[in-house]
């Protein structure tokens, strides 16, 4: 079996909106009640997985989730009186930030030989917490081949988990046994700490991860504090590579120990404070971005086009493509209306290790499926909402009929 890295993007769905629904996410508070544009959320994103697939690389998606959510309205006994907060949350499309759809642990990491995926709970946010039954739904269509997937649902509610946002890997090889770090909060000044660690030990315990390979990491209050709601907006890992801000982690030197303990080839790059501060990372998303091994074997860090308009984050990058790293290479992309609403490159992004042809390949892409979405979003995804057009019946059926036109053309009848 000829393992390999799918990133699967979420595909932004038709009712993409600006109502501000995540505390501590600095972006999307910033631009509540904006009017966004659906339709051009969309293309971008598809654009970024068109690139990374003419790159070479597997690329696969998910769709989006049903939109407006009747049947959570209707458990909130919903009406003219209810807070518009709640009414928003159940027209969210933050499902599209598939970092958070799942935990995934390769199938050399784990003891039956499987790929294990965990959905994330994602209890911590309202809107976000009633997307798992829809996205396992998913899950467990896209990888049913028992054989070589086992797909968990939720832990317990009473612990936080945020999916792969909050977990990293590293291996020498897709088939060789990785190291799994889940990087976890405790506090985060005004903020919530979004991943709970007793929800990352669950996860690890589920998949039958070793327990000398499974790392636990505290995620630094600073960096919650200051908008990092995910490990993710500070750190991301990518094969023998840790790229981090210096104030991502609780103890720097006590994680980069830890990892280095079980993973002697550990190369970390870091991106010391006093070049880019907390604020420019976030504000950035330097960290949140994909960092990839290409075909030659190569690493390249895709970054959104905001990298290049902070001139401490554009600094830093060309000075580390001047240096002898393990990065030799920054893609810029354009995914502005996912990052005005908190998501860069990595937030759009599940990262699974399989054999493609394990994988149900209506969730694969090809060019032509490419040709197709693209057909239907420009068709039938709004053009622009208004937050206060939200609720209204006709924005519902706009954003339903555009849903179900795409489901229909992909064959995934499945997930009316």
């Amino acid at each position: 079996m000829a393992l390999q890295e799918i990133n699967f993007d979420g595909i932004v769905g038709p009712s993409h909106n600006y109502a501000g629904l995540s505390l501590g996410n600095l972006a999307a508070t910033k631009n509540a009640g904006k009017v966004s544009q659906p339709r051009k959320a969309a293309l971008q994103g598809l654009a970024k997985m068109r690139g990374n697939m003419a790159a070479g690389l597997a690329q696969g998606f998910f769709l989006p989730l049903p939109r407006p959510n009747a049947s959570w309205l209707e458990a909130l006994a919903a009406d003219s009186t209810t807070d518009p907060a709640l009414i928003a949350s159940a027209w969210s499309a933050s499902a599209m930030w598939t970092a958070n759809a799942a935990t995934v642990s390769p199938a050399p990491d784990c003891a039956d030989g499987r790929c294990h995926l965990t959905v994330a709970n994602l209890v911590t946010m309202p809107h976000r917490s009633q997307e798992w039954p829809d996205t396992l739904a998913q899950l467990r269509l896209a990888f049913a081949d028992s054989a070589h997937f086992a797909v968990h649902g939720p832990i317990p509610s009473c612990f936080g988990d945020e999916g792969a946002a909050n977990h990293m890997r590293f291996c020498e090889g897709h088939q060789s046994a990785g190291v799994e770090v889940f990087v976890y909060g405790r506090s985060g000044g005004p903020f919530p700490a979004r991943q709970h660690e007793q929800a990352s030990r669950v996860v690890a315990r589920s998949h039958g991860l070793d327990p000398a390979r499974a790392l636990f990491i505290e995620q630094s209050p600073e960096a919650i504090a200051a908008g990092a709601f995910h490990n993710d907006v500070v750190a991301v890992a990518n094969a023998q590579v840790l790229f981090a801000h210096e104030q991502a982690f609780a103890d720097r030197e006590r994680a980069y120990d830890t990892i280095r303990a079980a993973f002697p080839a550990l190369e970390v790059v870091e991106v010391p404070a006093a070049r880019v501060s907390l604020a420019d990372a976030i504000s950035s998303y330097l960290f949140n971005a994909q960092l990839l091994t290409m075909p030659d074997g190569s690493m390249t860090l895709v970054v959104p086009g905001e990298c290049r308009e902070n001139a401490a984050v554009s600094g830093w990058l060309d000075d580390m493509l001047a240096s002898n790293g393990p990065i030799r290479a920054v893609k810029v992309v354009d995914v502005r209306e996912s990052m005005a609403n908190g998501g860069g490159p990595a937030c759009l992004r599940l990262r699974v290790v399989a054999d493609p042809a394990t994988v149900d390949p209506r969730f694969i892409l090809s060019e032509a499926r490419a040709d197709l979405l693209e057909q239907v979003i420009a068709a039938e995804w709004p053009e622009e909402i208004d937050p206060a057009d939200i609720g209204k019946p006709a924005l519902a059926q706009s954003v339903l009929a555009a849903r179900s036109a795409l489901l229909t053309a992909l064959d995934l009848a499945e997930l009316r």
